[in-house]
């Protein structure tokens, strides 16, 4: 990975940090994205003291306004970009609305990610061959896409609402694979595991504040949890594979409902809408 560069979305704790961290010790720069300074901060000086390249975006990735001015502020600082992790994401217990209006989990799981990757797509093209990696969840095999309810404002519940959100990744993988072919883009999803990190911490909801103890000591580690990000990013073998869903480093089937083209079709130009984008996906 010398000479190339890889910007990491959560890139400031669990997988995210994790996968940071050895595709700086790969001999990456690496653009860490997270939401608090501190915590940042703090990562990014662990990463330079085994010798990092590393750099800071702050941005809250559920405000559209944050993802644009990260977009804005990636493109300034990086003439190239060759890998692009999109890595962030979230469970809620209860519905909340973004700053935009939007049910949280949907606008930081899908429409963040689907966003951000808009906006970087012509620097993408630009630097290829390059890479998307998106973070999804062997959770998306219980979703379904409520085209009609996206928002959850009919009956929400968190894990519904998390399982459609990692469902809608692996879709708007697909979606991109088949749009980017002949480009030298690539762009693949993955399950990175059950993994020990920070998640649902904020509003994670009595049955998993039970759960978690139990479960906990059977989990991943992050570092574990990172190993597939970063062969997605990394492999020499896979610069060609794309529109693929991958788990423990390897290519898996997904959903039944994943594959469904007409309905990726419609997530996207509905999701385009909601982010500002012409149904195309171009700003």
């Amino acid at each position: 990975m010398a000479g190339r560069t890889v910007l990491v979305t959560g890139g400031t704790g669990g997988i995210g940090l994790a996968t940071a961290a050895r595709l700086a010790g790969l001999g990456a720069r690496v653009g860490l994205v997270g939401r608090d300074g501190a915590r940042a901060d703090a990562a990014a000086e662990r990463l330079r003291d085994s010798g990092g390249e590393v750099d800071v975006f702050l941005a809250d990735l559920s405000a559209q306004r944050d993802v644009r001015s990260l977009a804005e502020r990636v493109l300034a600082a990086y003439p190239r970009l060759d890998v692009l992790v999109n890595n962030v994401g979230g469970y809620w217990a209860t519905r909340h609305e973004t700053a935009d209006g939007l049910e949280r989990t949907f606008a930081v799981n899908h429409l963040a990610p689907f966003l951000l990757t808009h906006l970087l797509l012509d620097r993408l093209r630009a630097s290829a061959p390059a890479r998307v990696v998106t973070v999804s969840s062997g959770a998306h095999a219980m979703g379904r896409i409520d085209i009609d309810d996206l928002q959850g404002r009919q009956g929400y519940n968190g894990q519904r609402a998390y399982n459609q959100s990692k469902l809608a990744n692996v879709m708007f993988t697909y979606e991109l694979a088949r749009r980017l072919e002949g480009t030298g883009v690539t762009a693949n999803v993955l399950h990175p595991g059950v993994v020990r990190t920070a998640f649902a911490q904020e509003d994670s909801g009595r049955w998993m504040r039970l759960m978690l103890p139990v479960v906990r000591p059977f989990m991943k580690s992050p570092d574990r949890g990172a190993d597939t990000p970063v062969l997605l990013a990394s492999s020499p073998e896979l610069e060609h594979v794309s529109g693929r869903y991958f788990a423990n480093g390897r290519v898996k089937d997904s959903s039944r409902a994943s594959h469904d083209t007409a309905m990726a079709a419609r997530l996207w130009s509905v999701s385009a809408e909601l982010v500002g984008l012409a149904p195309s996906g171009t700003a």
